[in-house]
């Protein structure tokens, strides 16, 4: 993968101006709807499935809902599980991973868990494929009080009446090239920090909760996953994306530290999916496919009493 010399914005070696960040937001394209494609999908649900409006994005370029489905007839004595897509708008599996997931499975679940399920955290990121919200913020660093992201803030007002309620929460995701190629190096030249190469996993992967690691859940989900599409193999230091592993496909990141989503509830079970879109072993529907999976496997492990070993 060739890697840029220098960010065309900003000067090297100093953190972004507003006029940088006002650069970077001119060059931000609206390539897709989120109208159409998140909101005509969730639409189409309200029959069987409670939708919640819990904020807006009120930007300068446009207004978003932010939307929620919701199990029918939540009660309280049900475990919870909570399931976000969409916090990185580029990572398009992740959405429709989502949607695709309450459409034909959520209902298999009706009467064991109340389902949560917030399809596309950054409607304005999923409009112009990028990682960060208008101010060139990344929400998924955000998670955290007081948040600088609109889109955090709000997902975590919507949980925080329900916290304690939660068993799981699935955090949809994709690793690609353009993580490399665009995005990294954007966020080296918006902190004023040196670019570092890092090699992109070919493949599935997990991120665990160092403060809180389940090895058997996340386990469970890679077996699930591969019937699906296939796994990263750790690089020759034993790494993924940097990182050490622990079990296969599976790597840790301190969630409330660093403010990443799946923090946000404090439960037991949590994990952040990576799928791999740009493959060439894989396609646009595996990468759905897998999402899917990820989610049906993490909420088919929790609500099995044998899988509940004590902590």
């Amino acid at each position: 993968m060739t890697h840029p010399a220098t960010y065309p914005i900003g000067s090297p070696g100093q953190p972004w101006s507003p006029a940088d960040v006002a650069a970077w937001r001119s060059r931000q394209v609206r390539q897709r709807s989120h109208g159409h494609d998140v909101v005509g999908a969730i639409d189409r649900l309200r029959a069987r499935f409670d939708v919640v409006t819990y904020g807006e994005l009120a930007y300068a370029d446009g207004h978003y809902p932010l939307l929620a489905l919701r199990s029918h007839g939540w009660q309280p004595g049900l475990p919870a599980v909570l399931v976000t897509g969409g916090v990185h708008g580029y990572e398009t599996s992740g959405v429709h991973g989502a949607l695709r997931f309450v459409e034909q499975h959520a209902q298999a679940y009706a009467g064991r868990a109340n389902l949560l399920v917030v399809p596309c955290v950054s409607p304005w990121a999923y409009e112009r494929i990028h990682r960060w919200n208008f101010h060139a913020i990344d929400p998924n660093r955000s998670f955290r009080e007081p948040s600088p992201a609109q889109e955090s803030a709000a997902l975590m007002r919507l949980v925080q009446p329900l916290q304690g309620q939660f068993l799981a929460h699935i955090d949809l995701h994709e690793t690609t090239d353009t993580d490399e190629s665009e995005f990294r190096p954007a966020l080296a030249a918006r902190d004023g920090k040196p670019f570092e190469p890092c090699t992109i996993p070919d493949g599935f992967y997990l991120v665990d909760d160092a403060g809180n690691p389940q090895p058997a859940f996340q386990q469970a989900i890679i077996e699930a996953v591969e019937r699906v599409t296939h796994i990263a193999p750790a690089d020759a230091q034993g790494r993924l994306i940097g990182a050490p592993v622990f079990g296969r496909g599976v790597i840790r990141y301190p969630y409330q530290a660093i403010g990443l989503c799946p923090g946000i509830t404090g439960t037991r079970y949590t994990t952040t999916t990576e799928v791999y879109p740009d493959s060439p072993r894989t396609t646009p529907e595996q990468c759905i496919a897998a999402q899917v999976a990820a989610v049906c496997a993490a909420i088919d492990f929790v609500l099995d009493p044998l899988q509940q070993a004590p902590r």
